[in-house]
């Protein structure tokens, strides 16, 4: 499961059944925000390494998974051990305290989580796409405080998979939506999975339920 480093997920990963996949954008992010406030030569240097690693990923967008995995294991796995050694050296230049240590140890703490998407090609380094997906449920979370009942949420979440996965299958969410409950009155129910988004882009003329 790829995420920040929410205390509440840790104990997903407590059984080895579930691998923490970290964000490097949330690691990025710590040394930014010291950054904006108080440039120094550890806080630059810890932004230029990080975007290497993104400049990586952006040459391998889009390819298969054993290409990506093939050029992270070639191209990124030096910088990260680079990056690594880097880390440990600074960090006994500063204070404790201080906010870049801090940073630091954030980093090394959650190294393992951090490399794991080297080894793996259809792995993310970060979760921004997973958090862009997202972003609609934060702004309404208010709202969904008035769901009425566990299972109300429970519902809510469905709704919104259906829509999330609608958007990934290239279908408008609102005429698919439409779609379904025009035709699940009269649908068998041992063959629901029909309905599914990604069963019903392949079944419809391509463009049927796309937005205007």
């Amino acid at each position: 499961m790829q995420a920040d480093a929410y205390a509440g997920f840790h104990h997903l990963y407590d059984g080895g059944d579930v691998y923490e996949v970290a964000c490097w954008a949330h690691t990025r992010r710590k040394f930014h925000d010291i950054h904006v406030v108080h440039a120094s030569p550890i806080t630059t240097e810890a932004i230029s390494r990080i975007g290497a690693l993104y400049g990586i990923e952006e040459d391998i967008r889009g390819k298969p998974a054993e290409v990506r995995c093939e050029v992270r294991q070639a191209r990124a796995r030096p910088l990260l051990d680079d990056i690594r050694s880097w880390l440990e050296k600074s960090l006994r230049q500063l204070s404790a305290k201080s906010e870049t240590a801090g940073a630091i140890r954030y980093a090394l703490s959650h190294w393992r989580a951090l490399t794991r998407y080297v080894d793996d090609g259809l792995l993310e380094i970060d979760n921004s796409a997973a958090e862009r997906a997202l972003r609609a449920v934060a702004l309404g979370r208010k709202n969904y405080l008035f769901c009425g009942s566990n299972s109300g949420g429970e519902r809510a979440a469905a709704i919104y998979s259906l829509v999330g996965t609608a958007k990934l299958n290239g279908l408008d969410p609102e005429l698919y939506l439409r779609t379904v409950l025009t035709q699940i009155a009269e649908h068998p129910v041992n063959r629901i999975d029909e309905l599914l988004p990604w069963n019903l882009a392949e079944a419809l003329p391509i463009g049927t339920l796309k937005a205007a």
